[in-house]
């Protein structure tokens, strides 16, 4: 593998398929350079590796059984690529791969030769990714799973096969990609021989943790959007989201990641059975109903152990009383958990960015559209950036638009679509000037620094953000 990169080499994100062949060293060796030449085949007759290619927006790097390729745009191109690989190879049994998808810092460098390569651990973590699977295989790491999992023809594909440690005492949460056609559904067999978190050695396959759920833990299933138009499941989304977040902000409550939870989005759920799958005491599940100017949602908050209702109520209210019910909501899980709440805590929950229900209306748009995509569409980006600007042109001080204006606009630098960047900058900024305990705008904040160089100070912001807000995905990615 390539040497790695100097200090002062630009770091971006980048999307990883590491590819190997499978029993390389057991062949002779003008089977060897017969079998490389028939991967590099297989891999040249993928759309999505000859889309990027002709775009310039691809890396390949060899590495004698095998190849890294780096894309630049989206986690769904090395996903599109190895299964348009996959499908080739079918029809070359005698031609055993296995891949490992990554997104992660990878940076260009020049190696000994005088060739660009390219080095960082994006590419680490797809190689070791990569190494716990067997033939057939296309392993995912927790974060490119995160990533598929926003657009609903991934999730039937993506199987948790859970945490396991790595090279170096690494930890790794693994994540089988396979459909009817594509991957191994078979659990990998290395996954025996490496150790758990817990330093129990994992049978065939890992399975979750059956210690006894932590009495305050709750997962808080998306809210089922009862408007009878699809068009606003973007605010049943939204109110769901807004309460994840709100009881995030209670220390002595465990909540699962939004990313988790909307796994379960659509489908008809045992609740039992998904407090068992994650290990929690409690399940929220409501719906919401939005007509006019009113809004109707119901709660109930039921006990994983046996199914039954510790709470529930329905609101009936008019639209401006969103933030209030989302208020009574969180406060009536704390009490009827009995959670201790502090003071900061409290005053956490009840700050909401805005008071304007039509700017908050935009923002959630806004954050359904991003959600929803990637961030290669430039059109998109556009348009995001468009809604949250009608946003802060109602509330000046709606800190959550300015930063997620500022996301589109860095995403936008990348493809292409924004020369500069300081209109990302000055977003971000703008955000925390407003609030700066908004873990979203340091996030941000930090790829622009880092983008420019300027690791030390793009260290400081990442840092204030995961101190803010560790379970967030923008600060985690």
């Amino acid at each position: 593998m390539p040497e790695e990169p100097k200090a002062n080499q630009r770091l971006e994100i980048a999307h990883v398929l590491f590819i190997d062949i499978v029993g390389y060293s057991t062949r002779r060796t003008d089977e060897q350079r017969g079998v490389v030449d028939r991967l590099n085949q297989a891999v040249r007759s993928s759309d999505e590796f000859n889309k990027a290619a002709a775009a310039g927006r691809l890396k390949k790097i060899p590495t004698g059984d095998g190849m890294a390729l780096i894309f630049h745009d989206s986690p769904e191109q090395p996903v599109e690529c190895a299964i348009e690989i996959s499908r080739v190879l079918k029809h070359h049994p005698d031609l055993p791969v296995r891949m490992g998808v990554h997104s992660g810092p990878v940076s260009a460098l020049t190696d000994v030769n005088g060739r660009v390569n390219a080095a960082g651990v994006g590419i680490n973590v797809a190689q070791r990714l990569m190494d716990c699977g067997d033939a057939g295989h296309i392993l995912l790491s927790k974060r490119v799973a995160e990533d598929l999992q926003q657009n609903g023809r991934w999730r039937p594909h993506l199987h948790d096969l859970g945490e396991v440690e790595v090279k170096h005492g690494e930890l790794l949460h693994v994540f089988n990609f396979h459909s009817g056609d594509v991957g191994n559904s078979e659990p990998p067999a290395k996954f025996s021989q490496i150790k758990r978190r817990d330093g129990s050695v994992a049978a065939s396959a890992p399975e979750k943790s059956r210690s006894q759920p932590s009495r305050f833990s709750i997962c808080v299933l998306p809210f089922a959007n009862m408007s009878g138009d699809a068009e606003q499941e973007y605010f049943s989304d939204g109110i769901s989201e807004d309460i994840i977040t709100d009881l995030s902000n209670v220390s002595a409550l465990h909540v699962v990641s939004r990313n988790t939870a909307f796994t379960f989005k659509g489908k008809q759920v045992d609740v039992r059975q998904v407090a068992s799958q994650l290990n929690v005491s409690h399940v929220l599940e409501g719906s919401v109903r939005k007509a006019g100017g009113r809004v109707r949602i119901t709660a109930q908050l039921i006990d994983g152990s046996n199914d039954s209702h510790v709470w529930a109520q329905r609101f009936d209210r008019d639209l401006h009383d969103i933030f209030a019910i989302q208020d009574e909501i969180s406060h009536a899980i704390v009490e009827a958990l009995r959670v201790k709440l502090l003071p900061e805590e409290k005053k956490a929950i009840e700050q909401h960015g805005t008071q304007n229900v039509d700017a908050y209306n935009l923002l959630l748009m806004a954050r359904r559209s991003y959600a929803s995509g990637y961030e290669g569409d430039a059109r998109r980006l556009d348009g995001i950036i468009r809604m949250c600007g009608r946003a802060v042109e109602i509330d000046p001080k709606y800190a959550d638009a300015w930063a997620l204006i500022a996301l589109c606009e860095v995403a936008l630098r990348a493809t292409g679509g924004r020369k500069g960047g300081d209109a990302g900058l000055g977003a971000a900024e703008r955000a925390l000037a407003l609030n700066p305990d908004l873990a979203e705008a340091h996030a941000v904040k930090a790829r622009i620094l880092s983008e420019e160089n300027r690791l030390n100070e793009a260290e400081h912001e990442i840092d204030i953000a995961l101190r803010l807000d560790p379970k967030s995905y923008q600060v985690r990615k």
